[in-house]
Order: structure tokens, then sequence, then C-alpha cells
């Protein structure tokens, strides 16, 4: 089976693009999403989904960075699953996917993956377990360098988003809505001039109530508008 674990921690976060990334991919994926986590193992969608991989089943990331918060974390998380033959993808860093470190040992098996039997017939246990110990170094190695660029590549994209607001300050463009300001939408700018024209509160005869039920609002909208039409005067 084939599953795309999608997770945000913020909201400059995008779940959308990384579903997109998955599904181009890998079409068949079941994708399963998780909003504002913290660690993956303090997380219901996760641990549900953790709990059911099975040998040979498939999960996918869109980046070793959405497998969790820290590379401490991920390392402890990417061993488990390699120890218990789930095969691992990340879109991003397809260098730390497990099937590269496979196909790079050459058809040599590290030994968490050996019986006592296949052992046997097999290089000494201290090699094998070398082997292994090598292979699970140049991968932890690897995730804390892609955890590594995934903060600069955050810092640089917040300092260049600073150093344009900055920019555009220093030639006099507004950033931001100016405080007390009023975004007006196509309702707003439809349904004010009748607020206006049938509330006795401004040039018509009709209460509160009546207006609303007359030019079918909300209580909520009705007062909002109201009071951005008072403040206009």
């Amino acid at each position: 089976m084939i599953y795309g674990y999608c997770s945000i921690n913020t909201r400059k976060q995008s779940m959308e693009r990384q579903i997109k990334n998955m599904k181009e991919s890998f079409p068949d994926a079941v994708i399963v999403s998780e909003d504002n986590t913290e660690s993956l193992s303090a997380y219901s969608e996760w641990n549900k989904l953790f709990s059911k991989l099975g040998k040979k089943d498939v999960i996918i990331f869109d980046s070793v960075s959405r497998m969790s918060r820290n590379a401490a974390e991920a390392f402890s998380l990417y061993k488990e699953l390699v120890y218990r033959n789930i095969k691992i993808i990340f879109l991003r860093e397809r260098h730390i996917d497990t099937e590269a470190y496979w196909e790079a040992l050459n058809g040599v098996i590290p030994l968490s993956f050996l019986s006592e039997e296949q052992t046997a017939n097999k290089p000494s246990k201290d090699v094998m377990l070398a082997i292994d110990h090598f292979i699970m170094n140049k991968i932890e190695q690897d995730i804390y360098k892609a955890f590594e660029q995934s903060e600069k590549t955050i810092m640089y994209m917040s300092r260049r988003t600073r150093e344009g607001m900055e920019a555009a300050r220093s030639n006099g463009k507004q950033i931001g809505t100016v405080k007390g300001s009023v975004h007006e939408t196509k309702k707003s700018k439809s349904v004010k001039p009748l607020i206006i024209r049938y509330c006795k509160d401004f040039e018509g005869t009709l209460s509160d109530k009546e207006c609303m039920k007359l030019i079918g609002l909300s209580n909520n909208t009705y007062y909002k508008y109201k009071k951005e039409l008072r403040n206009q005067k």
C-alpha cells in the first residue's frame, strides 16, 4: 500500500501544495493529512497511519522536514520504519529514500533484515553490523543536512520578504491595511446604499429589523455595515 503523509506547522505552509506534489508523482497514494502538528509521535492521524503500516508498505513525505520538527526525532523514526522494512520516499530529497541506500549496497543486506539462518550464509555478523552501522550513520548525516538546508531556506525567504517590504516602504508604498480603514467588497458596495435609503437612522423610515428583512442581510453583517456607514460620516 502506498501512503502519502502531509502536514503543516504554520499557516504559511501549504497542505494543498504537498498533496498536489504527491498526486503528480504517485496518483494512487492514499493521502493522510495533519494540520498544525508539533511532533509526529503526538498526533492522531499519524499514529493511526503508523500503526497500520506493514512490511513493504510505502510512506511518502513531501520533504524530510515534514517527517518531524527536528532531525533527531526524524532519524529515530526513519530507523524504526527501515527496520520494519517500510519504504520511505522524500519528494524533495530523493537521495535519502530507503531505496537509494538499498541500491547503493549492491545487494548487501543490513543485518537488521536477516534471520539467524540467513546470517549464517552471509559474511560474518560483525561485518554485517559494521555495514549496517555505516549506512545508518550516513543516513543520519544526510537527514541533519536536509534539516539544516530547510532551515536556511526558510531564513532566506524570510529575509527576502523583509527586505522587499522595507524597499516598498522606502518607495512610499503602503504595506498592509491602514488602521481604521474599511475593505469594501462587491456585496458591501451594493447593499450599503440600500441601508442608507431605507434605515430610519439615515434617510429612510424603516427599523433595523425591517431593513434586514427587506435587504436580506444577517444580523451581524447588517450591523457591521451600519457601523461602517456611521464612521464614514
